[in-house]
């Protein structure tokens, strides 16, 4: 998906990039709780959230979902606490809980990161999604919350980074709607290890074709009376391009 920008030329006769009209950064997202369907993403706290959450993760026995994460896995719960308490008093990255809305427990962290209001920019990451939020519908929609509440604040765009070699993560962007833009070579060291970390976005203007997919996708109609999905996302995805 892409949207072609009209660039202008100046008084000296060089291009200069579009006028943004009546910018105002936008404000930091805050700790209101974001509710969906099939989940809520609320801000974190570790009272709350934490042992839920470590009970989640422990369902991963062999650790997968660390392997590409600068932190974890967890051996105790201790260890697990206090990492979360110092990710909870960080307003960059300014994390969240996904918490399933049957069960009302937390099953998988989210943040917002590298949030730039000046330039109407902000990245989603941090993500560690149990087992029990592993391919299901309350993990799409917590992205689109997020995304909703994102560009709804005025942000210009909204980024996904991961290691390039993480293909499951990859995969999802795309699957998401975002745009690969590129590869930034030895970007950091991560566990002892090079890491290679590939860029995708997506701007405001390409939010509104997302945005009504996403809502096609989530609509009742497309789940079965088992949660089964009915059309997958990318049958939407491939209308939303058509539209953009």
């Amino acid at each position: 998906m892409s949207y072609e920008v009209l660039n202008e030329g100046n008084a000296l006769g060089q291009v200069v990039g579009a006028k943004v009209a009546d910018w105002q950064p936008p404000p930091r997202p805050d700790g209101r709780t974001l509710v969906g369907r099939f989940c809520s993403v609320c801000r974190l706290d570790v009272d709350r959230h934490g042992p839920d959450l470590f009970r989640a993760n422990q369902r991963d026995r062999e650790g997968r979902m660390w392997t590409y994460l600068p932190h974890g896995p967890f051996a105790t719960y201790e260890a697990y606490e206090a990492w979360l308490r110092v990710s909870m008093a960080s307003p960059d990255p300014y994390f969240y809980a996904i918490c399933d809305q049957a069960s009302q427990k937390a099953v998988g962290l989210s943040a917002y990161l590298r949030i730039f209001p000046d330039a109407g920019s902000l990245e989603v990451g941090a993500l560690v999604f149990s087992p029990l939020l592993q391919r299901t519908a309350a993990a799409t929609e917590a992205m689109v919350l997020m995304m909703a509440y994102a560009f709804a604040l005025g942000y210009r765009r909204y980024e996904w980074k991961c290691d390039v070699l993480n293909a499951a993560s990859r995969r999802a962007a795309v699957r998401l709607g975002f745009s690969y833009e590129g590869t930034f070579r030895q970007a950091a060291v991560i566990k002892g290890r090079n890491r290679d970390t590939a860029w995708y976005a997506i701007t405001d203007k390409e939010w509104p074709a997302l945005q009504a997919a996403f809502a096609s996708w989530l609509a009742p109609a497309n789940f079965a009376a088992d949660g089964q999905q009915v059309q997958r996302l990318s049958d939407f995805m491939g209308q939303a391009e058509t539209r953009a």
